[in-house]
């Protein structure tokens, strides 16, 4: 992330989905709304066999001499690339390659002589030209992170003071995961680590939020100093099971004898000190009516765009095989549409890990089915009458389960169903750990949306509400 004055900017990995790189922004930290995207589909040039959680990596993002600078990895085609705006919201620059750098969660950093540092995974480094992509030196080691730890990675180059410091996560993004940071006289060192090595790491702990890491120091406008970085929040019984995906959170900073202090790791509820946040906050209901020209830049689609705004006004059409959906970011949600499904499709709405992982109501002829795939499992779970005309399928997730007062294993409890004669009908209620990384693996978290499993599918209108009561 990155600060230009009293506004903040955000931008997160994508993997698989299209268009990549989500850019948000903030004027205090905590309140945030999606702006735009950095890289289009025509700049990813994804295919059919980019696998679930390829794609695009770790994006470190940046404000130096008037432009944004972002930097990332596509492993599935062009590896480090850096693409340039002048405003955040877009447009952006195409790609600019750089071959020279060949791993993962690339950090850009510019030193008083001008002199651009691209620091990788590795823990690895060398000085860059940013608008040719030019490797200016052979990329050199410069910090093995703490002893007999694991992958360190995600590195990102601050000055402050009289001293550069390099932040870095290590012990993989897992339970293990962790923050650590070491100081030096000049942006490649030599670097001494902090002694209260990692200064982020919840391994080994009960506290909600897990597998913490992948952090990113910001000063803000009033002074104070924020870290922001990655986590999970799993629920149910062992090993615990997170479904949304690595989530951005948030903790203050203070310093003690030149060295970070990371505070509570809890919910924060105000940032920097300003009058009242511009924009509400997450939990209202988003819909999306489909009558602008163009997708909200929160919908995404895996690979390829293939969903578009019919011709019809107000309709989102779907091709056989096509999904676009939003990604879900409360524990407990509900979510909507209208479907019509032309003779001899299938589809509807849509929860989904990846292609192997996913819960789904249909429109399927004179039918509504709900139906789930885990793995090489598919199983048809209730059927009910077509109701005439476009159908109004609903997805209720329930992160409290079917009895609060008798915990299961279950993270979150899923309903499948549809609007019949003005009443909820259910045809399917699921354990949500089988939609978990624990049990599909990758990274991405849940996707709810729009899918048309046979033929072309239109809908009408979109709504999620959701909420962490």
């Amino acid at each position: 992330m990155c600060r230009v004055g009293q506004d903040y900017y955000l931008a997160t990995s994508s993997f698989e989905y299209v268009p990549g790189v989500p850019i948000l922004h903030s004027r205090d930290l905590v309140h945030w709304r999606q702006i735009g995207n950095a890289l289009g589909e025509e700049q990813l040039g994804f295919g059919p066999r980019v696998p679930a959680s390829g794609g695009v990596y770790a994006p470190t993002l940046r404000h130096h001499d008037g432009l944004f600078w972002l930097i990332t990895t596509n492993l599935s085609g062009g590896g480090t690339v850096i693409v340039t705006a002048t405003d955040p919201a877009g447009p952006w620059s195409d790609p600019v390659r750089v071959p020279g750098i060949t791993g993962i969660d690339p950090d850009l950093a510019w030193d008083a002589e001008g002199n651009c540092w691209c620091t990788f995974a590795g823990i690895k480094q060398a000085r860059i030209d940013p608008k040719t992509g030019e490797t200016l030196e052979t990329p050199r080691r410069i910090w093995s992170g703490t002893p007999g730890v694991q992958f360190p990675e995600a590195p990102h180059l601050y000055r402050i003071g009289e001293w550069w410091y390099l932040l870095i996560a290590e012990g993989g993004t897992e339970r293990g995961h962790g923050v650590s940071i070491a100081r030096g006289p000049r942006p490649d060192g030599p670097f001494e680590p902090c002694p209260a090595n990692p200064i982020l790491t919840h391994r080994s702990t009960g506290r909600p939020i897990q597998n913490t890491g992948h952090g990113d120091l910001i000063r803000a406008h009033d002074g104070t100093w924020w870290l922001l970085f990655l986590g999970v929040r799993p629920r149910g019984g062992g090993p615990g099971y997170h479904v949304l995906g690595r989530e951005t959170f948030l903790a203050p900073v203070t310093w003690a004898d030149g060295w970070p202090v990371i505070g509570d790791v809890a919910p924060v509820t105000e940032g920097p000190t300003l009058p009242a946040a511009p924009w509400p906050e997450s939990g209202d209901e988003e819909r999306d009516d489909f009558t602008g020209p163009r997708l909200h830049p929160r919908w995404i689609q895996p690979r390829v765009a293939t969903a578009r705004l019919d011709v019809r006004e107000g309709w989102l059409t779907v091709p056989e095989g096509g999904f676009a959906g939003r990604r879900q970011t409360h524990l407990s949600c509900r979510v909507q549409t209208r479907a019509d499904a032309e003779p001899g499709a299938a589809g509807g709405l849509m929860v989904r890990l990846d292609e192997r992982h996913w819960y789904g109501v249909h429109v399927d002829g004179d039918q509504v089915v709900a139906e789930a795939r885990i793995g090489p499992l598919r199983q048809v779970l209730g059927i009910h009458r077509r109701p005439p005309g476009p159908v109004l399928l609903t997805v209720a997730i329930d992160a409290a389960g079917p009895d609060p007062d008798s915990p299961t294993d279950s993270p979150d409890l899923v309903r499948l169903g549809l609007v019949a004669d003005d009443e909820f009908v259910s045809l399917a209620e699921l354990d949500g750990r089988y939609l978990s990384t624990e049990v599909a693996g990758g990274f991405t978290g849940r996707v709810i949306g729009l899918s048309a499993l046979r033929g072309t599918v239109h809908f009408d209108w979109f709504s999620y509400t959701g909420s962490d009561a």
